[in-house]
């Protein structure tokens, strides 16, 4: 792409006339002076001070905010995160600004080395990043900011220059990290699924020797307090993990971490919806694209969905109690997990070269040259894969058992003595999930609300979940945490291990309103749109008290809140469009609605370069 055309001013846009019912006074234009203060001439960063590059799932998040403002600047922050795509398609998760001393953030370009390390995979040459990814949410912002002017994306040829692109990511993805078989992409490190420090990688994190403390100096403690912050033994586990990476050339499948997420997946899904429309809008036909949305969703379901907890779980794909097994805890002989590891296997389940034995299914190609997923059919669940709930008695036993109280203690081993007024007995303890799942409950198991194709009894269970004591939607807390709230490694204020964030909280009220929870939705885009304005546009908010946290003036806060202003007053409930639930929701398209407050466009974007 022509990186001197993504710096046209927008001022050939036209206006956007706009009055938000029931906003704050000036949130609108506060948040659009966030967006300009962060802008850097090709791309926004999330926080001048802590994150001064470009991040993937941030820009992503942050066109669908711009558009409401520039739809032609929404479109130049995805093309200038584009241009720095590799060559097996994948977008990493950081595009490093080189006017940016290395020591204002790490891991800083030295770090990563992509130009050299990256080289067999195709990093770019003259462009330095990550060499790492971040959910795939790039497809459905790219059609949300076409519907914004489809004019100007028609006259850009902006769908026509990114569909390729967003092709091959997605084609990465499904082919190079469908590391368990199953059909869905795994993250390779926790920074990948955005949600860095959540306690659903502590068990994972746990087989990782940290890098020594010496070898690396943390640039994000400069910014924030250390208690908010991941621990060092952390960080050092993640130093590690990303080391090892490059130091593998960017090679999938050999790391000490590998993890199916629902959210990441999640996005992938919509995504794919998203990139069916856009095939649609050029002309060609997203048939093939939506049924394999479909697949993925069903994917989904049997991989991660925990009956037990109510929810979606990550699976440890390099767990003792993954390798080779099915969702009911089977091997490939039919033996159950316990006793004897498999022969040729360590303590990890890898073998002798630290591959997982799970093998790949054929990828296919659809009409337009696309990988298909030839994992999931819409039939029977295929041999390893167990559907939901699907498991016989004494397969779901507790590989990593949950918290539980003590047991009442006895006289030696003999059967306590009757009294007249005995203790109430105890309630059962919840099932276990089934092995490879992990057992903590995070915001990311939520985030497939977004998914139209959902079953109902899952949806009323998620629902049932988000409402209940673990995440107090609507109840007792003002704004979705990222973790359970009953959970042991519970922390209003540490990253991601409690906080409440507001991207995760976009997510799920558009997946309120695609099931047709809309008292529910309306509920969260008010108290998010409240917390936002309160906390100067904070990065986090403790859920209970909504104080913020972390950087202020944060740019995904700033981008989605004016996206919730936007699409309440264009009842725009839709993320990918044309789609219909399938428990008889539809989800419609809207262009912008005209009121009577006008905002115009290029407001206040004049461009210009990094301070």
């Amino acid at each position: 792409m022509d990186r001197t055309a993504q710096l046209v001013t927008s001022s050939t846009e036209r206006s956007i006339a706009y009055d938000p019912p029931g906003s704050p006074p000036s949130l609108h234009a506060r948040a659009a002076r966030v967006l300009e203060a962060n802008w850097t001439g090709a791309s926004t960063v999330p926080s001048r001070g802590l994150y001064p590059h470009q991040w993937s799932w941030d820009s992503a998040f942050i066109a669908i905010g711009l558009r409401h403002l520039s739809p032609l600047r929404a479109q130049t922050e995805l093309e200038t995160l584009l241009t720095a795509q590799w060559g097996d398609g994948r977008i990493p998760h950081i595009v490093f600004n080189p006017s940016v001393p290395l020591d204002a953030y790490f891991p800083s370009p030295d770090f990563w080395r992509s130009s050299t390390a990256g080289r067999a995979a195709g990093a770019p040459r003259t462009v330095q990043t990550s060499g790492i990814v971040q959910p795939p949410v790039h497809a459905l912002a790219a059609w949300l900011v076409h519907r914004a002017d489809p004019g100007l994306s028609r006259s850009r040829g902006f769908l026509a220059r990114v569909y390729p692109r967003l092709a091959a990511w997605h084609r990465y993805l499904l082919h190079r990290r469908d590391l368990g078989g199953g059909g869905l992409a795994s993250v390779v490190h926790p920074w990948e699924q955005g949600m860095d420090n959540s306690p659903a990688w502590d068990l994972p994190l746990s087989r990782v020797t940290p890098a020594p403390a010496r070898s690396f100096r943390r640039a994000d403690l400069d910014h924030g307090a250390a208690e908010d912050r991941p621990t060092d033994l952390d960080y050092g586990r993640y130093v590690r993990l990303a080391a090892d990476y490059r130091d593998a050339g960017y090679a999938d499948g050999t790391g000490e971490f590998a993890v199916e997420d629902p959210a990441f997946n999640a996005l992938l899904i919509a995504s794919e919806h998203a990139l069916a429309r856009i095939a649609d809008e050029l002309g060609a036909t997203g048939t093939a694209r939506h049924a394999r949305a479909e697949r993925l969703t069903q994917a989904l379901v049997e991989r991660l969905w925990d009956p037990a907890s109510s929810m979606f779980l990550c699976r440890d794909l390099r767990g003792p109690a993954s390798v080779g097994c099915d969702a009911a805890g089977h091997d490939a002989v039919g033996r159950d997990t316990v006793g004897q590891a498999s022969v040729g296997h360590d303590a990890v389940g890898r073998d002798a070269v630290g591959h997982v034995t799970a093998g790949q299914a054929p990828v296919g190609r659809d009409a337009v040259g696309q990988a298909t997923v030839g994992h999931v059919t819409s039939g029977p669940a295929p041999v390893g894969h167990a559907t939901a709930g699907a498991a016989t008695a004494g397969d779901r036993g507790p590989v990593f058992p949950l918290h539980r109280p003590p047991a009442r203690p006895t006289a030696g081993h003999e059967a306590p003595a009757p009294d007249l007024d005995p203790a109430p007995t105890p309630a059962p303890a919840p099932a276990a999930p089934a092995p490879g799942l992990i057992p903590e409950r995070g915001v990311s198991g939520l985030v497939p609300l977004l998914l139209p194709g959902l079953p109902r009894d899952i949806v009323t269970a998620l629902l049932r979940t988000a409402a209940g004591p673990h995440f107090g939607l609507g109840t007792t807390t003002r704004l979705l945490p990222s973790y359970d709230l009953l959970g042991e490694a519970f922390d209003a204020h540490r990253y991601w291990r409690g906080p409440a964030w507001f991207n995760t909280a976009w997510l799920v009220e558009r997946g309120l309103r695609t099931h047709g929870e809309r008292q529910q939705a309306d509920a969260l885009r008010e108290s998010a749109l409240e917390l936002a304005a309160a906390t100067d546009f904070a990065e986090y908010v403790d859920p209970y008290t909504g104080e913020g946290c972390g950087a202020t003036g944060f740019s995904w806060t700033a981008a989605l809140a004016l996206d919730l202003l936007h699409g309440e007053s264009a009842g725009d409930t839709t993320l990918t469009g044309g789609m219909t639930a399938t428990h008889g929701t539809t989800i419609t398209n809207s262009t912008n609605s005209t009121n009577s407050t006008t905002v115009t466009a290029d407001m206040g974007f004049k461009g210009g370069n990094r301070r």
